[in-house]
């Protein structure tokens, strides 16, 4: 069986190691239990049984636990100088931390694979049904809180390695604006100014897996809260914003129905 408040409290002891008086190390642990509960409105929405919703609730607890070892040593979310997903795998099953969290090892090969799989680009072939299930689960929860972040945060504490007070002035690269007008997510490696690592986020509606996700972007309103939030001071960019909010609009509705 799986017991959360078990699970929480080993949590909150981990933390003891970071500095939470850090913003960043701070908004990773408010993101943390915000995916924990986007993780249980998807998985209840999708009317699962109780095992699986702790389940899920289990795996966004876990998702970023490789985040604080990166913030740590790096300042940085920048997953070239550590992988935060990989090295949380490797937290979590190299010393056997994860019976810290559960007792029972029959769920480990799921939490391993929802790990794994939750930053990246796709999910890896040759899964089972359950894995996929959860993967996908983790990967909604994880996206619907970052709109959130981007809508709260400062923005010092989102982008600690590349952030300047100029971002309103950047261009949009092409190979961005293209990508996102086809309704296809950003590849990492694209981005090249602040503005793409802006639309990368907006982008992460073409990889919502769920009809239960796309209506919460909608009803929060955030494809209009991420564009509006920067006053683009470059004509070419504002209206290439506009262009992306009608895309971002058209495809949520198309999904929707």
């Amino acid at each position: 069986m799986i017991n959360f408040q078990k699970a929480e409290k080993q949590f909150k002891k981990l933390l003891e190691r970071y500095d939470v008086r850090n913003g960043s190390i701070e908004l990773k642990i408010r993101h943390t239990y915000e995916v924990v509960k986007k993780s249980e409105y998807i998985a209840k929405g999708l009317g699962l049984d109780d095992e699986n919703v702790e389940l899920a609730k289990l795996i966004a607890l876990l998702h970023d636990i490789g985040r604080f070892e990166q913030i740590k040593d790096f300042e940085s979310f920048d997953d070239v100088n550590l992988e935060h997903a990989e090295f949380g795998v490797k937290i979590l099953f190299e010393n056997n931390l994860i019976r810290k969290f559960i007792d029972d090892n029959k769920y480990d090969e799921i939490i391993k694979k929802a790990v794994y799989n939750h930053n990246k680009y796709k999910i890896e072939e040759g899964l089972t049904d359950i894995e996929i299930l959860q993967c996908k689960i983790i990967r909604d929860a994880d996206k619907l809180d970052n709109f959130r972040v981007k809508q709260y945060e400062k923005m010092e504490n989102i982008f600690p390695e590349v952030y300047n007070e100029h971002i309103e002035y950047e261009n949009i690269s092409d190979k961005v604006y293209e990508t996102f007008m086809k309704c296809e997510c950003i590849k990492l490696e694209d981005r090249k100014t602040l503005i793409d690592y802006w639309i990368c986020v907006i982008a992460f509606i073409f990889d919502l897996n769920f009809k239960e996700s796309l209506e919460y972007v909608k009803n929060k309103d955030y494809i209009n809260i991420m564009i509006d939030r920067i006053a683009y001071k470059n004509k070419d960019t504002k209206n290439k914003m506009e262009d992306i909010r009608r895309c971002a609009k058209e495809y949520i509705e198309k999904k929707i129905k």
